[in-house]
């Protein structure tokens, strides 16, 4: 499944929308884990944490300034992020967004973006929860939209719009089933090994016999 990330609401796809959006430092991020949908979990907002220092470390390289960011417990923030339960029902999205930076600016600069982020999309007929990597590729790229960056052409930038899901592990069945997966992991493991020094066990008593009787 190709997930098609769009750009800021301006629709620009150059690959900058302003070079310096924000007046002020540091930029004040909002992220709503209170009203969430049903499918939302946890671990999606260590992901956003993680797409913020990705790009307070410079990011893909594309920034002119250094972002310094600040998570405050107000709506009245910056950048405000929150999830749905699907773009394509909730708000009407075309189908594939996974996610949207909205700004809103005076002159040349923002005074605030929304960002909205699916926590699923649907695959053929059945509807799938995004994994955490997913989710931080997401957050990552409408971040990036936030802090004034269009698309890139770059297939290997964060930037481009086009996102391939890989890895997508269900966060929550994890957190309810991880322990039993590890153990189940071990279990595996333990019989691959078994097996193979049953094979080497059984390799060496057999050339013993096989030097033996056939000299």
């Amino acid at each position: 499944m190709v997930l098609f990330l769009p750009a800021a609401a301006s629709g620009a796809s150059s690959e900058k929308i302003l070079d310096n959006p924000w007046d002020h430092s540091p930029i004040t991020v909002y992220i709503d884990d209170k009203n969430t949908p049903s499918h939302y979990s946890p671990t999606y907002y260590e992901q956003i944490e993680k797409a913020l220092k990705y790009w307070g470390e410079g990011g893909n390289g594309n920034l002119e300034y250094s972002p310094v960011f600040e998570i405050v417990d107000s709506k009245d923030a910056d950048i405000r992020i929150r999830w749905v339960e699907n773009l394509e029902s909730v708000e009407g999205a075309p189908s594939g967004v996974a996610g949207y930076a909205r700004p809103s600016v005076s002159g040349n600069h923002f005074v605030g973006v929304d960002i909205v982020l699916e926590v699923g999309n649907y695959q053929g007929r059945g509807w799938m929860q995004y994994g955490d990597a997913t989710m931080l590729t997401i957050a990552k790229h409408e971040l990036g939209h936030a802090l004034g960056l269009g698309h890139s052409n770059d297939r290997g930038d964060i930037m481009y719009p086009e996102y391939e899901l890989r890895d997508n592990v269900n966060p929550i069945l994890l957190s309810k089933y991880g322990t039993l997966l590890r153990v189940a992991g071990f279990v595996a493991l333990a019989i691959i090994l078994f097996l193979g020094v049953s094979w080497q066990y059984s390799r060496k008593k057999r050339k013993k016999l096989e030097d033996k009787y056939f000299k």
